[in-house]
Parts: C-alpha cells; structure tokens; sequence
C-alpha cells in the first residue's frame, strides 16, 4: 500500500511538473524559424495574454510594423520599425526566415530587415512578451535583441530610457514617422525635451533639472505607475509620479505629436479610455516648435495646438499648417505703378519668438515701430515691458503667445498713399534702389528665384535654355536652402555635395528672405 502511495504521488509530481514546463514555454509563446504574418490575414503575433502583439497594424490607406496594445478597445502603437520608411501594401509580408533574420517583403519579394542583426548574428526564435518586450534570442535562448533597448516614443512598464537614448514624437496621431519633439536623457543626469529641428539649451522647453547626478541616470517606469529618475544602484534622484497599485492595470509613458510626454494608464477590468496621469506641461503651446517659420501657437477649440500666420503672411502648405508660413506677395509686388515700396507695420500683441535681434534700442512702443518701418534690414520688431526695441529679421520661429509683449511686424500695402510710410524710389533709368541695391527686372534674384519655384516655373530663370528641369529644380532648392539668413539651417557642404548626387531628400525650403533682408 506504501508503495502504491510512493507511485501515486511520483506520478501527480511528474504531471504537475510537466504541465508547469508547458505552461511556462507557453508564456513565453516562442516563434519559430519559418513563420510569417500578412497584413490581411493572421496579422500579428500575440502575447500569451493577448494584451500585446507584434506585427502589422495600418497607418494610412496601407500598413506599418511595430508593438501595439491589442488587449485594450484604443490599439494603441508602443514601438515602430523602421519608422521613417513608407508604409506597405496588403500583399507584404513579415517573416522570420529560415536564416534566423526578421524581414519586411515587399510582394516583388525585396527583402528589408526589420531589425538590426548586423553584429548579433541570427536568431533561433523569437518572442512576444506580456511586458511589451519583442526579442529575439539565440539557440541557448539568450537574448540576442529586443525591443524595449530601442524604444521609439513610449517606454513601458518594466522598461528603462537609459544615459544617452532618446524618445521621439510622431508626426500625428496616426503617422507614427519622427515628428518634431524629442525627450533626451542626457550624460549630465538631465532629462530634457526639444524640438528636433535645432538643439541647444536656449530651445529646450522643459527639463527635469537634475543636472550633476551623474552619468548613468535613468528613466524608469514600474509596474505600480511609478515614473521616476534613478541611478544604476537604484538610487530615487526625482518621483515624477508616485505610483499607486490599481491591480490589473497597464501603464505606459509616451512623447506625443504635440511635443508633451505623458503617464497613461488603463484598467484591464474596465471598458473605458486611457487615462492621463501625469504630464509634462498642460500648456499645448509650451513646446517650441510647434509651429513652423513666421507662424505662432494657438490652442483650437479642441483644445489641440493650432498654428496662425504672423500678418502679412500666408500658409506654406495648406494641408499641413505646422509647416509654416511665408510672405503673402510675389517680389514683383513690391513695386508699385508708381515706382514706389510701400510698408506698413502691423502689431501682434502677444507674440515672442526666439529673440535673435541685430539690433536693440531703447525706445518707446511708437518710436520702436517707426524705427522698424524706417529700417530697410527690420522685418519685425519686439517691444518689451523694459522699453527695449529689438530689431529682428526673418524667419521668426518659436513663437509663443506672451501678453507682456508686443511684436510689429513689417507688412507690403498694396494700397497706393503718400502718407507718413517711408517710400523706397526706384530711377526708372538704371532701376537703383538707395543703398546701391540692385533689382534685376524689377526683382531681388533670391525672390524672384523662390516665386517660380514655389509657382513650378523655373523655366522662367533658364529662358530659351534646354535643360533637364528636375536636376534644374534640385540645383534651385539647394541654392535657396545655402541662402537661408539664419546660419544654423544651412546644410553642410557634404550634405550638399550628398543633396547634388541625389542620395540624400531635398525638403522643401523655407520661404525666409525678403528682397530687403536678404541684401
């Protein structure tokens, strides 16, 4: 009878054990060599619980890869892959080859990877966690990759923004290429947001001021909501939340498109939204950059960040209204049937830019605005509660509203008047203007460049020349991008020489010269 209970109870150990091991490799929801996913049809790969899965999700009338929420009723995309590459079609596919690499194939059968295995070599298998976490491992199942040492815009419980890595924005909330912010935990123990275009520390708009921490701080997220910076000894520099255990509960922190990081959470038990926790800044309009060259931040009646055009400037791009804006006329209006400039000046009252002036005077509101109108280099002026006029050119960017401020900004009147507006004669014999600028018909050459490109008439610069316009119209972009007043936003002269062999984009440039400011 003993032996039979020594039997029995060997047997409920080995079942027990056995089925232990099988749930554990099942949680661990292994993928093996061979297996693939259309965007169509078996899509992604889920978590053993399902709250995540890796695989396509759509973007646009086509579809990306990445991690996504998929337990929770808003899908919510956590990791892109190769975000800036444009989406695919319904007949790619994503395969974890016989080869041990993970691709993208295009339906001509072009392979891209998807991660980079250059210098860990190839996979065994791979997995979706329940944390997140896509990895790759290795025959011994060491890991070999994963996602949360890559993060793109969000971080997840459990997952840590390391000394040097970076979280950037998407364009919107449904383009999930790199947008216009970034959120950078630096070497000197600082965590500080930017916008991507320009960096330095007088564009930084928010930091957590932990300068001098040390080199290893850290960004972690723990699995109560606990958002805090920490040392490599687990050492508590600065709680951003508290963290209160809620049971099942998923949290996560992202850097929107709108340039605000935020601490969101969702309760597993419950059929409702995500929640925002915390966030960097209740001020949509707080993030520099938000609007383009010439233009300032609003908040819509949606309470999203809208951008306005400065007077006397229009839209760049109607579809897109964060890209900017520019003047409103062609060059050649800028002489009248009478031979005549004529300017007006307009006033913004609660307006600042980036304050890059050429020029302060001490002056008050009405002398500054006149020294302004009179100055043929000034296209805007700053007039601050020390009574200080500070003299700027173009482009204005940074804009943000401020109410201890007033901005005038230099406007064409298309209105013909012989009022007080300082008058700009031309000689009709030589075509002169005072200080000894020259307008080649009728037109400063930079503008008059930029209207037949910006009007897709560049045949108008090469006359009865044939050539071949889409070299011509690359040749031009570059040269109004070396011409940019402000240094800074001029390429380098490798990514010209990498712009004029046609390996690098040409973004379209700025409209930020005015035939006075540019001499």
């Amino acid at each position: 009878m003993q032996i039979f209970h020594f039997l029995f109870l060997h047997a409920v150990c080995f079942l027990l054990c056995a089925s232990f091991n099988v749930n554990a490799q099942r949680k661990q929801f292994n993928i093996s060599l061979g297996s693939s996913l259309a965007p169509t049809t078996n899509s992604s790969w889920l978590s053993r619980s399902g709250l995540y899965a890796f695989g396509f999700y759509p973007q646009g009338k086509a579809y990306a890869v990445g991690i996504f929420l998929a337990g929770i009723p808003e899908k919510t995309v956590v990791w892109t892959a190769n975000r800036d590459d444009p989406p695919v079609s319904g007949n790619a596919s994503l395969l974890l080859n016989t080869e041990g690499r993970l691709v993208l194939q295009s339906a001509r059968g072009q392979a891209t990877p998807v991660v980079a295995q250059g210098e860990v070599g190839p996979a065994s298998y791979a997995s979706m966690l329940d944390s997140g976490n896509f990895v790759l491992h290795n025959s011994s199942g060491g890991i070999i990759w994963q996602s949360f040492d890559h993060p793109t815009d969000t971080i997840l419980t459990g997952q840590s923004l390391l000394n040097g890595q970076e979280l950037v924005s998407n364009v919107s909330e449904t383009d999930h290429s790199t947008g216009r912010f970034f959120l950078a935990m630096q070497g000197d123990g600082n965590l500080v947001q930017y916008p991507v275009e320009k960096i330095a520390v007088a564009t930084a708009y928010w930091a957590s001021g932990t300068v001098g921490w040390g080199a290893d701080v850290r960004l972690s997220l723990d699995s109560d909501g606990h958002l805090y910076l920490h040392n490599s000894t687990g050492f508590s520099i600065m709680n951003l939340t508290a963290g209160i255990p809620t049971g099942r509960t998923v949290y996560f922190m992202k850097i929107d498109w709108d340039g605000i990081f935020r601490l969101y959470s969702h309760n597993l038990t419950q059929n409702n939204a995500l929640s925002i926790l915390w966030e960097s800044s209740t001020d949509k309009c707080q993030p520099k950059g938000q609007c383009g060259f010439n233009s300032y931040c609003i908040v819509n009646p949606n309470q999203q960040p809208g951008c306005r055009c400065l007077p006397g400037f229009v839209y760049v791009d109607r579809e897109n209204l964060y890209s900017g804006c520019k003047r409103n006329f062609a060059a050649e209006r800028f002489i009248n049937n009478h031979g005549t400039v004529i300017y007006s000046m307009r006033e913004v009252k609660i307006n600042v830019f980036e304050d890059v002036p050429y020029s302060v005077l001490q002056k008050t509101k009405d002398e500054c605005k006149q020294a302004c109108l009179e100055d043929v280099i000034c296209e805007a002026a700053l007039f601050n509660i020390k009574g200080e006029c500070r003299m700027q050119r173009l482009p204005l960017r940074f804009a943000q509203r401020d109410e201890s401020n007033i901005v005038f900004v230099k406007v064409y009147d298309p209105v013909s008047s012989t009022g007080d507006r300082p008058h700009l004669p031309i000689n009709e014999g030589k075509k002169y203007l005072p200080m000894d600028m020259i307008i080649i018909d009728q037109v400063i050459l930079a503008d008059w460049a930029y209207q037949c490109f910006d009007s897709r008439n560049l045949s108008q610069l090469i006359g009865d020349e044939e050539v071949e316009l889409k070299q011509l119209e690359r040749i031009v972009k570059i040269a109004l991008w070396c011409i940019i007043d402000e240094p800074s936003f001029r390429p380098s002269m490798k990514k010209v020489l990498l712009m004029l062999e046609g390996t690098v984009d040409i973004p379209i440039p700025p409209y930020c010269t005015s035939y006075l400011a540019s001499i």
